[in-house]
């Protein structure tokens, strides 16, 4: 046992200077701690658990494991508290329920572009008409889309519009994407529909920085659109200024099925773009001029342009969690060329991934954060393991006849193993998220991303640089052209057989084993970081979750079952196409449709009629019921009753009655049947006392600040 404690305390001793790698880990794991929880910590846990792990490693020997163990302690107690910290100060009122025919007032805090109109963001909101919440329980903001004869508009602008409202709606089922905590951090009160044209009333200058930003990417996306309406508009709007809502569902689709959907995402791949075209004009703009190249370093002027544009480009995007980290990134890299030091390195990924955490923990939960983070630590890990082998090739290569032929033969190599190394460390955080993996993005990439970098980016920085003088569609135009193959491309790929197929949603451990053992084979050098190998094969053969037999939405609206085959489908008079999406694609099927039965099952009594379906499952009867009038003949002979309509007061007799009060109460519904009994989990219950929850303790006791403040 000795033996073994001094081996591994050798093998972490040798790894001394990647131990700074594991700290935003570290932070990392304090804030999934956080979300985990069943229930809001008490606000002392945090600060309290970082003040006893800085005792701790004060207490320890200076340079020892213990103290890194313990300095690591403190960064998890740190990122606890932060996210802690930042849910109770993000309260803020949400509507208690649906408001019909109200009239909204507010200042348009952001507006996104739709294939089918527009969708604003409105602050220092007013509400008007009968059920209005007083002022101190009216939302900070809300999000509302407008019909296609709503006029000109611009960030700033205050508006009137008579809308319908709703609270943010919960997951779609126990475990699936939850929107209440997205729109809980960013202080989202409620969302709705126009339903007359939206009015101006008081045309608005932004004031502040990011406002006067907000209204910046406002312009540039609506000079884009008008520059190129046509599908390819909304692809250019994605790449340049970040709104990705303009694109067409069918391009999005097909980027998604043939692994090009990173692409539409501003991220390290556009900031490497940017900064290298800029520092590259630049540089060879200084050469040009041999006075002016004898007397500056052309490198580092390059390199702090290079930062400004990286920084306004980030901005001008929107900052996204994934350009916030090619940002940081590209700063520390930029800052190393004026330093002479090594540009590239695991330890820039690792301030990086500190300086996201801090500004918004909360961001650790979201696939854009695990998949981006993936992606370059893993393509830096590679580059790394790699170096014997690049040097070894390029000695050859001093001894090639062809060297021009050899280094293009390099670059395909180098684009090939780049592309599959991202592709491997993102696919399970695309199953896991998406449900969704692409089985030729190494195709599609080869292609698309050379077209992205040599032909559309620097059309696009061309078109930034003529806008202010209203020129810029001598350069929108052959940016389209190229927008225009990249379609070409993704809808060619994922229109391939088996080019991206469905699975079924990952158990939570998955995702655990996954991180922590990609973390630990990128993150130590030496032979024992193989064993992260056997960690992230378990995460992959983990079986997925059980699909539940019996669905019932949030809103009490929609109703699901799953039939022998495993196939959901929708059994009620209503629909909603994102549940009925949602609760397929965890099956791993794409599309619900409703359900029929065949012959013999409908002379069985089973098959949907007027408002009642009637399925069975073993032992069970179950009715499903869309219409009251329906109610007295399914209770009289189920087991089991799903309403959309109130049932408790005159269904007696099954065994399990569930009503749309119970979904507006609980959330949405989830029912396992089998031989020995049923299992019954709702969303709310899933998710535990957060204040996010509609009705959770936490959330009542969360202080809501008034409007204003």
């Amino acid at each position: 046992m000795a033996g073994a404690r001094a081996w591994i305390l050798a093998l972490f001793d040798a790894e001394r200077g990647r131990w700074m790698l594991w700290l935003p880990v570290a932070m990392g794991l304090g804030i999934a701690v956080y979300f985990e929880l069943p229930a809001e910590p008490a606000a002392w846990m945090g600060p309290g658990a970082a003040l006893a792990a800085v005792v701790l490693a004060i207490l320890a020997p200076p340079g020892s494991l213990a103290r890194a163990l313990a300095i690591g302690l403190v960064a998890a107690s740190v990122g606890f508290g932060l996210v802690a910290w930042r849910t109770a100060h993000l309260a803020a009122p949400t509507l208690s329920r649906p408001l019909f025919s109200i009239n909204v007032e507010g200042r348009i805090a952001d507006i996104q572009r739709l294939p089918e109109g527009r969708r604003v963001v409105l602050e220092a909101v007013r509400l008007k008409g009968r059920g209005a919440p007083p002022p101190e329980m009216t939302p900070l903001r809300l999000r509302v889309s407008l019909t296609r004869g709503a006029p000109p508009l611009q960030v700033g602008d205050r508006l009137l519009v008579l809308a319908n409202l709703t609270p943010p709606g919960g997951p779609a089922a126990p475990g699936a994407f939850d929107f209440q905590r997205l729109a809980w951090y960013q202080q989202l009160g409620a969302v709705g529909y126009a339903l007359a044209p939206a009015a101006v009333i008081e045309p608005g200058r932004p004031a502040g920085f990011v406002r006067a930003l907000d209204a910046l990417r406002a312009e540039v996306t609506d000079r884009i659109l008008t520059a190129l309406p046509g599908p390819e508009g909304g692809v250019v709007a994605a790449l340049l200024t970040g709104e990705q809502s303009a694109v067409d569902k069918d391009i999005v689709q097909a980027m998604r099925d043939s692994g090009l959907a990173h692409i539409l995402s501003i991220s390290g791949l556009h900031i490497v773009f940017v900064v290298g075209l800029v520092m590259g004009l630049v540089r060879y703009g200084i050469a040009l001029v041999p006075p002016l190249a004898l007397r500056v370093d052309a490198k580092k002027v390059a390199a702090v342009l290079a930062l400004a544009a990286a920084l306004f480009y980030t901005a001008l995007a929107g900052a996204p969690v994934p350009a916030q980290r090619a940002c940081a990134m590209a700063g520390f890299a930029l800052l190393a060329v004026l330093l002479d030091r090594t540009a590239l390195s695991l330890r820039l990924v690792a301030w990086s991934a500190v300086i996201v955490l801090a500004a918004a923990p909360e961001s650790l939960t979201g696939a854009s954060f695990q998949m981006s983070f993936a992606a370059v630590v893993a393509l830096i890990a590679a580059w790394e393991a790699a170096s014997g082998w690049r040097r070894r090739l390029h000695e050859r290569a001093e001894h090639v006849r062809h060297r021009w032929l050899w280094r293009l033969g390099a670059g395909l190599a180098a684009s090939l193993a780049t592309t599959l190394v991202a592709s491997i460390a993102t696919g399970a955080f695309a199953a896991y998220h998406f449900n969704r993996l692409s089985l030729l993005g190494v195709v599609a990439n080869l292609l698309g991303v050379p077209l992205t970098g040599f032909w559309i980016m620097p059309w696009g920085l061309l078109a930034m640089l003529l806008m202010p003088f209203g020129l810029e569609r001598l350069a929108l135009v052959p940016m389209g052209w190229g927008v225009e193959g990249l379609d070409a491309i993704a809808k060619t790929v994922g229109g391939w057989p088996q080019a991206a197929t469905l699975v079924p949603s990952l158990p939570g451990a998955s995702l655990w084993l996954i991180t922590i053992g990609g973390l630990w084979l990128c993150l130590w050098r030496r032979r024992w970081r193989l064993a992260g190998l056997p960690l992230v094969a378990a995460g992959l053969l983990l079986p997925p979750a059980a699909a539940p037999d019996l669905l019932m939405s949030d809103d009490g609206r929609v109703l699901g079952l799953r039939d022998e085959r495993g196939i959901v489908h929708v059994a009620s008079n209503r629909t909603d196409r994102f549940v009925t999406e949602t609760w397929a694609r965890r099956s791993g099927q794409e599309g619900a449709r409703r359900w029929t039965v065949n012959a013999d099952q409908e002379a069985a009594g089973l098959g949907c009629h007027t408002g009642l379906c009637r399925w069975t499952k073993g032992p069970w009867r179950v009715a499903l019921v869309s219409d009251e009038r329906r109610l007295e003949a399914a209770c009289a002979s189920a087991d089991i009753v799903l309403a959309t309509v109130d049932a408790h007061a005159r269904c007696r007799g099954p065994r399990l009655v569930i009503d749309r009060r119970d979904a507006w109460r609980q959330g949405a519904q989830a029912l396992w049947l089998d031989d020995e009994g049923l299992r019954r989990e709702t969303s709310n219950a899933r998710r535990g006392d957060r204040p996010w929850v509609p009705g959770s303790p936490s959330r009542q006791a969360t202080a809501i600040k008034p409007p204003g403040t």
